[in-house]
């Protein structure tokens, strides 16, 4: 299954939280692989714990070959590659945990051209033939990256795909989701040109919460009751907005509650770091597994 990320704004976890659930979908026994699509911050391999692509791959990344310089883009094992102890350690029945790294300094793609769009469909084609996930994130808003995958997937072979939307419970980021979706020269606008039926493409749309403030959240204990109701009230009214704009619960497919360890530095959130350490919410961590159970499971689609 090939699932594309995306937000709006800046900001939002889209991209720790898309490696949080690529992790946890290895974890659960299945082969997984994150496509960083997000080439002019390519970043990934930081969150990997990969200090050798911190900012991308000095060599052999997807920038060079989108680009035609390579037969094959690099391909790095996080469970041999990964500096982090905790992640080198690779659990029993735990499946393939593959990143492909952008190209350090290649920049943003600045046109799409036919050759970008074919070597981009062939690579689509040939990782969904392999893993059971292949998680594309992308740069976040409107940009020649969005354009080059929805031209990629409208044409052979058609590789099963979804799209993931992330941002955060604000009514800033609310408004935003809804227009990178419905808006002018938002994915339905621009998929319709490039030959996808837009109703279709509809239903393989889904949104994410990131970084929500739950009720009972540790976070909230010093509050006075004047500020807890006020923020109830917020809450009920973003609730309505989300509603309102085609972002509310029956097009969520999750929410990742609020980490002190995600605000403070972004990370893969291991069981260590749940149980041993205890730095991270365990909350946090079973909002990970749930959504990468959710992200292929045809049932969590329909209805919504």
């Amino acid at each position: 299954m090939l699932v594309f990320a995306i937000s709006d704004k800046g900001g939002t976890g889209r991209s720790v939280t898309a490696m949080n659930v690529v992790y946890r979908h290895a974890l659960q026994g299945h082969d997984a692989c994150y496509l960083d699509f997000d080439l002019g911050s390519p970043t990934a391999g930081a969150i990997f714990g990969i200090g050798a692509a911190a900012r991308g791959a000095r060599e052999g990344g997807l920038h060079e070959y989108l680009r035609g310089y390579l037969a094959e883009p690099l391909r790095l094992d996080v469970w041999a590659e990964s500096d982090r102890e905790a992640l080198r350690a690779r659990p029993p029945g735990s499946g393939r945990l593959v990143l492909l790294p952008g190209s350090e300094g290649g920049g943003e793609l600045s046109s799409v051209d036919e050759e970008v769009v074919r070597r981009c469909a062939q690579l689509f084609g040939r990782i969904d033939e392999e893993f059971d996930l292949c998680l594309v994130d992308l740069s976040a808003g409107r940009s020649f990256t969005a354009e080059l995958v929805l031209q990629a997937t409208a044409r052979p072979p058609r590789v099963p795909f979804r799209w993931l939307v992330f941002h955060r419970w604000t009514r800033q980021h609310i408004i935003a989701a809804d227009g990178l979706v419905t808006g002018a020269d938002g994915l339905l606008d621009v998929a319709a040109r490039f030959g996808h039926d837009p109703d279709e493409l509809r239903d393989r749309i889904r949104f994410v919460r990131t970084a929500v403030l739950e009720p009972g959240a540790a976070e909230l204990a010093g509050l006075r009751d004047e500020q807890r109701a006020w923020l109830s009230t917020c809450d009920d009214e973003l609730r309505e907005l989300a509603r309102r704009h085609g972002v509310g619960r029956t097009a969520m497919l999750g929410r990742i509650p609020l980490d002190p360890v995600l605000q403070w530095r972004e990370q893969l959130i291991s069981d260590e770091d749940v149980l041993a350490s205890k730095i991270a919410n365990a909350e946090t961590a079973a909002a990970f597994d749930d959504l990468a159970r959710k992200i292929v499971d045809d049932s969590a689609w329909e209805g919504l």
